[in-house]
């Protein structure tokens, strides 16, 4: 009888891709990652991961990969965790018929304009938006909204390219930076200008039509917003948890999902929840290592069970307070040294302390989740707890970084 294969189209190097790996070790799965650059993933070397170099852009070359080991495995499903293949594994999963995501509805859901339009369509609450392609479209947009106002570009994630712009000096700038195509490689690209929705940062996980955990943040200064922590479960009302819960299953029915994992994000404003953006795919790290340490429910594995056909457990197995810290240094530099990380997970409450970088690692800040050296989970019975647990383990990390001359 041939082996049982799980594929992973990339994989993700901060901590998803390995728990993909491990869920499908722990279901009896042997996991293959086609990649166009396994070196980037040093878990696979780290583990002993079978990976495939392919050009994972190319949908007919994974197609012909992925046939080429059907003759030697059986293939019991097809997954990714990347933002930029989760639309391709829907249409190899479509191509082999096996479950999977809706092509369509992801490829339509990572169009920030088209979402917004389509939530519109569907009544949830979003804040105002206008599409721009150039900077007289930016200025004029901006002036129709009022000041301030957010620019980010209509494709990416990870807060790559989004910042507040609190006065016209501000808007010509990040116009400008957006419009060279530096964010994202190529130019030029489309801009959404939207309100500023303010208020606190709230986030839904969702797999199907149920919401598994709300998350809150907490993020940096503007202009930029980058999360310093986070924390599941919220310290919300059971009615503001709901309106939140009922916001998210709203979306997901006026995008087209409802397959597997998605979250939304939200501030809560004014006028209650607004939707800032909604994810057709797993939350990033440490998202779903919060969900598990707040409610038992491993999110991953209970998504790899959807992937291969087989029936998941989204019920709670108990109810503890979870939170992160992430290490964001303060200046651009070289990494000269960073260390701590064996005392800091010996604190008793600490799930897990994870670094990114190596030393010798050049450091440049751009007001997104690249700024992240690292970063601790911890877990307890009352957020307090957990929130004081976090502070001896982040204080007992250190690192110096070199300015590097202009």
């Amino acid at each position: 009888m041939a082996r049982r294969a799980l594929i992973l189209i990339e994989g993700h190097p901060r901590g998803n891709g390995l728990r993909y790996v491990q869920a499908a070790k722990h279901l009896g799965l042997y996991p293959i990652t086609l990649t166009a650059d396994p070196a980037q993933y040093d878990y696979l070397a780290a583990e002993g991961i079978e990976s495939i170099h392919v050009d994972t852009d190319n949908l007919d070359a994974l197609a012909q990969q992925c046939s080429r080991l059907r003759a030697t495995y059986d293939i019991a499903g097809i997954t990714g965790a990347l933002d930029t293949v989760y639309a391709t594994v829907g249409k190899l999963c479509r191509h082999f018929d096996l479950p999977g995501p809706n092509p369509a509805s992801i490829d339509q859901c990572l169009d920030k304009f088209t979402q917004r339009h389509l939530l519109a369509g569907g009544g949830l609450p979003i804040p105002a938006y206008r599409l721009a392609a150039n900077a007289a479209d930016v200025k004029s947009s901006a002036a129709e909204i009022g000041l301030p106002v957010i620019l980010k570009p209509a494709e990416g994630s990870g807060s790559c390219g989004v910042r507040l712009c609190r006065n016209v000096d501000e808007l010509t700038e990040h116009t400008r930076y957006l419009l060279s195509g530096k964010h994202i490689g190529r130019s030029p690209p489309r801009i959404l200008v939207e309100e500023f929705a303010e208020g606190p940062y709230y986030c839904a996980h969702t797999m199907g039509d149920e919401v598994v955990g709300i998350e809150s943040g907490d993020l940096s200064p503007p202009p930029y917003f980058v999360f310093h922590g986070t924390a599941c479960p919220t310290l919300l009302t059971d009615d503001e948890q709901e309106r939140i819960a009922n916001v998210s299953l709203s979306c997901l029915q006026a995008l087209g999902l409802g397959w597997g994992p998605a979250c939304i994000e939200f501030r809560w404003t004014k006028r209650g929840p607004v939707v800032i953006e909604v994810n057709p795919r797993l939350g990033g790290t440490p998202s779903p290592q919060l969900i598990e340490l707040a409610y038992g429910v491993d999110i991953i594995t209970e998504h790899v069970k959807l992937v291969i056909g087989d029936e998941w457990d989204l019920r709670r197995k108990h109810s503890h307070n979870a939170a992160a810290r992430f290490l964001v240094p303060d200046r651009d530099g070289t990494l000269d040294w960073i260390n701590g990380d064996s005392q800091a997970v010996a604190v008793p409450g600490v799930a897990e302390v994870k670094l990114y970088f190596q030393p010798a690692t050049r450091i440049v800040r751009k007001g997104d989740i690249g700024d992240w050296i690292g970063h601790i989970t911890a877990s307890s019975p009352t957020l307090a707890q957990t929130e004081a647990v976090l502070q001896r383990a982040v204080d007992l990390i250190d690192w110096s970084i070199t300015s590097c001359p202009d």
